[in-house]
This record gives C-alpha cells, structure tokens and sequence, in this order.
C-alpha cells in the first residue's frame, strides 16, 4: 500500500494552522485549471490526504507553503 500524507502531517511540517490550511485548499479545490491534480484527488466528505510523492500532494504543498 502507498504511503498518506495527511492533512495533519502537512500542517505540522509547514507550520499551519490547520483550519486555515483547510480554507485554503477548498478555495484552491474551486480553481480546477489552476490545480488540476487537487481537484481529481478530492472527494467530499473524506479527510484531506494524498499519496506520497503524487502532483496533488505537490500542488497542496505549493499551496500551503
């Protein structure tokens, strides 16, 4: 099975408030052409995470960071 990276794990790393860290993420969920990768992994009503090493654990990164 394929390592997760959380939503929590993420937020530790980058040293994030988790709830704005969510915020941020919706909104960039919303711009599909700007991040195409994000928004084929999200799925509502599901935590937030990401395979290791994936371009919407990238993108999320870029994002947060």
């Amino acid at each position: 099975m394929a390592d997760i990276v959380t939503l929590k794990t993420l937020c530790e790393e980058l040293k994030v408030d988790p709830r704005e860290a969510r915020e941020r993420l919706r909104a960039a969920v919303g711009d599909a052409k700007a991040n195409p990768e994000l928004a084929k992994a999200r799925k509502p009503r599901t935590p937030w995470q990401w395979v290791k090493g994936s371009l919407a654990e990238k993108e999320a990164r870029s994002i947060l960071g």
